[in-house]
């Protein structure tokens, strides 16, 4: 045993629930958090080339940007809580060899956040200056990702935990392992991939009121899921071929359920790809989907895969207390509910908003 790994906690429950609900819950904050990155940047591109309909669509993406962040840290709590229960003496331990850079997310997502504010509600004054300002946001968003992923990769790498000696300021990153660079920026493509998706279903909720910008919207977004997705495809097999031969064997035959899942990931996406070529919108949307979710599946057997000589999830204690678990499914069912009641009232506000708009409008014309 690794001296400089910590003993495990004891868990309350098996831990097969617990690694379910990882897998429940992390896809939701996946398919937020490309949202947001990706939406924000097709809304950067689209504000700086121009034109009305263009900058109607990043506007859009302007208003809806708040509401998707606070949905990505939200959503993103239940899963970071499992990963510290599974892996607790792991992530605790990556988290504090780069604490300085872990803290130093709380900052950058407040000032990230603020200027996603600033970049609605001053949309109209910001001018030129607009795009610009999202374009920072988006790159403070990157850097959180940045340190997220390090922390991710760190915590399956205990045979580097040795560093910290050498970075006794909680200094410590991995983003010159091999693995690193392919493995963020499958996530940033896979992200602008999606968010391309987010952009096109804001048009098509505004189908009705905004024909114009909700074809264009579907459009200029299919084409970004479509390139980013093909692009992906290419960096995805870069990350494979950097990893280590006995974690690519695990995908080879090594796991017959990591095989079988590999073998479906290449066939969504190809199917993703070829409904998106075919601009068959939600076709391409439950392929992405469903893309997302296995690939929380295919993370889960890599991370135990780097992990299987130090550590087994088998090897968790349970002193049972299974009360915890009971009240987080009721939080859970009563938070879905809340949030799906939320959702509902805030479209209702904002089609009325629009209609009224376009009622002002017919009587000023």
């Amino acid at each position: 045993m690794n001296p400089l790994i910590p003993q495990p906690d004891f868990i309350p429950v098996s831990w097969g629930w617990l690694q379910f609900l990882l897998l429940l819950t992390l896809p939701l904050h996946l398919l937020a958090m490309n949202a947001m990155l990706g939406g924000l940047a097709v809304a950067v591109v689209e504000h700086l080339r121009g034109g009305e309909v263009r900058r109607q669509l990043a506007h859009r993406v302007a208003v809806a940007l708040p509401l998707v962040i606070a949905f990505v840290v939200n959503l993103g709590v239940a899963p970071l809580l499992f990963v510290q229960v599974l892996y607790g003496q792991f992530f605790y331990s990556s988290s504090i060899l780069m604490g300085s850079f872990w803290l130093l997310i709380v900052p950058v997502l407040i000032v990230a956040y603020y200027g996603a504010y600033l970049y609605d509600f001053r949309f109209q004054k910001l001018g030129a200056a607009g795009p610009w300002l999202a374009a920072a946001v988006f790159l403070l968003l990157a850097l959180v990702g940045f340190f997220l992923a390090n922390n991710m990769l760190l915590m399956v790498l205990p045979e580097r935990f040795g560093e910290y000696f050498a970075h006794r300021g909680g200094t410590l990153l991995v983003s010159a392992h091999p693995e690193f660079w392919p493995r963020f920026l499958h996530m940033v493509c896979g992200a602008l991939a999606m968010g391309g998706l987010f952009v096109g279903l804001l048009g098509r909720y505004r189908g009705k009121t905004e024909p114009e910008l909700a074809a264009y919207a579907e459009r200029i977004g299919l084409k970004w899921f479509f390139f980013f997705t093909l692009g992906n495809v290419f960096v995805g097999f870069w990350y494979f071929l950097v990893l280590p031969a006995e974690l690519r064997h695990i995908f080879m035959g090594g796991s017959s359920g990591a095989t079988v899942a590999f073998i479906l990931g290449l066939i969504l996406t190809v199917g993703a790809l070829f409904a998106a070529y075919r601009k068959r919108f939600w076709a391409t949307f439950l392929h992405a989907v469903a893309l997302v979710v296995l690939m929380t599946f295919l993370r889960a057997w890599l991370r135990t895969g780097y992990l299987q000589d130090v550590f087994t999830l088998d090897q968790l204690q349970v002193v049972p207390q299974y009360s915890p678990m009971i009240f987080f499914f009721i939080t859970l069912v009563a938070g879905i509910v809340c949030l799906g009641w939320l959702i509902w009232k805030t479209t209702t506000a904002l089609s009325a908003t629009d209609r009224l708009k376009n009622q002002e409008g017919g009587v000023s014309s």
